[in-house]
């Protein structure tokens, strides 16, 4: 039987990540990946140019039950650790907003830096090879049975991300591998994805369909101001996205579509400065009339700015800047860029990411229960960890 010192299961940015640096200590490694390529969420992140950190990392911007965990990790190996191995390659790199960094050219840049250093540091990597059942040894070594051959290994790593975009071949296999050893594993739902409406909302709002916009979106005590986008089948866009982290089943949010300008004001001198200026003329300098028109009563729209009473400005103020709508729901794993929830991260070291109660497993990156924020925060996670855990293994 095949033997190693370390085999990870996932051949993801976490799981190369921590291939890499086990091996750089002279640990013999196999990666088994059950896709016909590694890191395929990699090549098509970020529009394909793959949104690799970003500068203002912090671990308040990670989703957890437990708040702490993901600080020891990524203190230890940081956003500017990541940025000098992608300058190490030559790889050109831009940032795009908020600290968000990106490729200049493909993702593909990021996998083959990764793949160069896992051939240099002389990992094993084998594509197409499913894993069919795990068991420890009475010498704690791990057995792993594949489709291809049983192997067997000290250090076991389950890298095999969440259930996010199912087509790139998300499962939930790392999660059964916890429960078979006893850990505790979160439900999980999807994250940083598109939500969807209730359907009287959705035909009401059906024209909007390609509009987006400046927005400040808040659900409970959590706000994001960012561009949100109108779509057939509801709402998207950055601020969305970052939002439906963060929104519960059943709850409202809030939307204020022009965040930068204290609109009763400006209403009251428009009606000082030009009282016959339309009403819908003047909030048109700010959205697209589709989105005007939507908001407003007719009657309101086509009225004098002048011919409007204090109260009803208020109203229809309140209408463009606290939008209350509830959604019906979110689009699902098919379109989530995350899963929330994962394996209890109290089972886990956070130093080296070792199951606390079993020797020798050790778990990273989405797998776990840590989500990140949209903008590079969860490849930067699975830097963190397969880094981390790298070190250990």
């Amino acid at each position: 039987m095949p033997t190693y010192d370390v085999i990870i299961i996932g051949a993801g940015a976490a799981g190369l990540m921590c291939a890499i640096e086990a091996a750089k200590r002279q640990r013999q490694v196999l990666v088994l990946e059950h896709t016909k390529k590694a890191g395929k969420k990699i090549l098509m992140s970020g529009g394909g140019r793959c949104n690799f950190t970003n500068y203002h990392i912090h671990p308040d911007h990670y989703l957890s039950h437990n708040p702490h965990f993901a600080k020891s990790a990524l203190s230890r190996y940081t956003q500017w650790d990541f940025l000098a191995l992608v300058e190490k390659h030559g790889i050109a790199y831009h940032e795009k907003t908020q600290g968000q960094l990106f490729c200049d050219h493909k993702s593909s840049a990021i996998l083959n830096m990764l793949l160069s250093e896992c051939q240099a540091a002389k990992v094993t990597l084998q594509l197409n090879t499913k894993t069919i059942s795990i068991r420890q040894d009475t010498d704690h070594s791990f057995l792993i049975n594949t489709t291809e051959h049983s192997y067997r290994a000290q250090s076991l790593v389950i890298a095999t991300g969440g259930l996010s975009i199912p087509t790139l071949g998300a499962s939930p296999f790392g999660y059964q591998i916890a429960q078979q050893f006893g850990l505790k594993v979160w439900p999980t739902r999807a994250g940083l994805v598109p939500l969807t409406l209730q359907p009287q909302d959705k035909v009401q709002l059906a024209p909007l369909a390609g509009i987006a916009c400046k927005a400040w979106v808040t659900t409970g005590q959590q706000s994001f101001q960012e561009p949100i986008l109108f779509t057939h089948r509801g709402l998207s866009g950055p601020a969305i996205l970052q939002l439906s982290s963060y929104w519960s089943p059943g709850s409202d949010i809030t939307i204020n579509l022009i965040p930068d300008h204290e609109l009763f004001e400006q209403l009251k001198r428009q009606q000082i400065q030009q009282p016959q200026r339309t009403l819908k003329d003047i909030l048109s300098t700010y959205l697209a009339n589709r989105l005007v028109s939507q908001r407003l009563d007719p009657v309101d729209a086509t009225q004098p700015i002048a011919t409007l009473s204090h109260q009803r400005l208020i109203a229809i103020v309140q209408q463009f800047q606290a939008w209350r709508i509830r959604p019906n729901g979110t689009e699902g794993y098919r379109t989530a860029e995350v899963t929330l929830g994962g394996v209890d991260c109290n089972a886990i070291s956070s130093k080296t990411l070792q199951a606390n109660k079993v020797a020798g497993l050790y778990f990273i990156g989405e797998v776990l229960d840590v989500s990140g924020w949209l903008g590079g925060y969860n490849f930067q996670w699975a830097w963190s960890s397969g880094w981390a855990a790298g070190q250990y293994v």
